[in-house]
Formats: C-alpha cells, sequence, structure tokens
C-alpha cells in the first residue's frame, strides 16, 4: 500500500508542506454540513429508526437547500445510537433545515425517541461543519453503509490537515469507484471530520485500502492528535442507512 500512494504524497506534498488552504477551493466552498448523532431513548431504538426513515421524503418535498440528507443506525455497539448527516448548499439553507418541518417533528418527539430529550439528546450533539472537498454521490440510492469519522488536527497543524482533506476529494473521485459519496469537513478550528458511503463492505474496505486512507495513515504522525491508531482508527464509527434524500 505505500507504494501506491507514494506518487500521491509526492504530488501533494506542496499542499501538506503549507501551501495555503484556500488555494484548494473547489465547488465544495460554500457547502455546509451537520451530523447529530443521538441516543435512542430506553426500549425506542427501532422507533426512532422509523421516525429518521420516514422523515426523508418530508425532507426531499420543504428543503430544497439540503441537497443530500441520510438516517443512521449504528452497527457498531451499542446499537442505540442514530445518526443525520446532511449537506446543505449553504449556510441559510441549513438554517432553514433547522428551522423545518423535519427538525420540528423530532422536537415533538424528542422526549420520547431521543435519551436527554432535545436539549441534552439532539441540540447537544449537533457538529456543524463546512464542506472541505468531496466526491460527487455516484449510484446514491444504492448506498447500504456509512462512515464517520471525527479527527482531532495536532498542535499547529491545522492549516495542513485542512489541505489534505481539501486535496483529497478529487483522488477518491478518480480511485475509489466503490465509495459513492465522500466528504472532507472542517468542524471548528481544531476538529476535522470524514463522512462517506457505500454499497457494500467491499466498497468500505476498499476505500480503508485505499490511496487516502494510505495517505492520511502516511501523514497522520504530523497531522493529527493521537496518530493513526489512536486519531483516526479509535474514532470510526460505521452506520447501516436507513433513508437518503
Amino acid at each position: 500500500m505505500k507504494a501506491a500512494i507514494l506518487p500521491i504524497v509526492s504530488a501533494l506534498a506542496f499542499v501538506v508542506a503549507g501551501m495555503p488552504v484556500r488555494a484548494q477551493e473547489n465547488a465544495a466552498d460554500h457547502r455546509t454540513a451537520s451530523f447529530i448523532e443521538m441516543p435512542a431513548a430506553p426500549g425506542q431504538a427501532d422507533a426512532f429508526a422509523e421516525f429518521l426513515a420516514d422523515a426523508a421524503p418530508l425532507v426531499k418535498q420543504s428543503e430544497p437547500g439540503t441537497a443530500l440528507w441520510f438516517a443512521l443506525k449504528a452497527q457498531d455497539t451499542p446499537q442505540d445510537r442514530l445518526a443525520i448527516f446532511d449537506v446543505f448548499v449553504d449556510a441559510s439553507a441549513r438554517d432553514a433545515h433547522f428551522a423545518g418541518a423535519v427538525a420540528a417533528a423530532l422536537k415533538d418527539n424528542a422526549d420520547n425517541l431521543v435519551a436527554g430529550g432535545w436539549d441534552r439528546g439532539v441540540v447537544a450533539n449537533i457538529r456543524n461543519a463546512d464542506v472541505l472537498s468531496t466526491k460527487d454521490a455516484t449510484d446514491l440510492y444504492s448506498a447500504k453503509n456509512a462512515t464517520f469519522i471525527m479527527i482531532e488536527a495536532a498542535p499547529g497543524q491545522s492549516d495542513q490537515l485542512a489541505a489534505l482533506l481539501r486535496a483529497a476529494g478529487p483522488i477518491v473521485a478518480k480511485t475509489e469507484p466503490g465509495t459513492l459519496f465522500w466528504a472532507g469537513l472542517q468542524i471548528d478550528k481544531t476538529t476535522f471530520a470524514i463522512f462517506d458511503i457505500f454499497a457494500d463492505e467491499a466498497g468500505r474496505a476498499a476505500h480503508f485500502d485505499g490511496q487516502v486512507a494510505g495517505l492520511l495513515m502516511e501523514k497522520s504522525g504530523d497531522l493529527v492528535r493521537g496518530g493513526w491508531t489512536d486519531g483516526v482508527v479509535a474514532n470510526v464509527r460505521n452506520y447501516d442507512i436507513l433513508a437518503i434524500k
């Protein structure tokens, strides 16, 4: 795998070494995203999953600025965690989403469905982000699996990690047909994330053996707090996809 990523490392060396992050602008630059992982109330995991699956048509009908919306259920233990990941055309569309019908319905039902209710179970878990780079969605409705990874930049390495994630989207697009969508995200100054979807476990396995994963492994000792094992692998969260807008 190391031999396979060396040409990519060389091609991107000038980016990671300190090229200004804004030089990697692409169509994702004005998009925003949100990720919310919510614990189901005791005994309500199935009901909560059904609620989120049923919300997808309402998002499609009422939120033109929500470009992508995923309802997710954790594969990893504990499995009573549900999540929403969405991408918006801009910050105004994200504001409209949180003021929209789906958010209102979730607020109305949160005391029954979500451990901690609306404030502690939903609002406290919202992670808003800027989209740094994407592989645009392909074969979207064949996707069954998703992965979310939160990554903390090592001290002084935020700009370099952002540059790496900006450069990664085109690589995924060119080299990973089994990755149906990929997004590199920046949550705050030091916190980043990756979200991607796959048709099956083979696609997910290929992604983690691919060039971008290899590049991140190569650079994580310098760029990521905790390095590859504790800073990346330990933060991988896998999900089943319940519904897509």
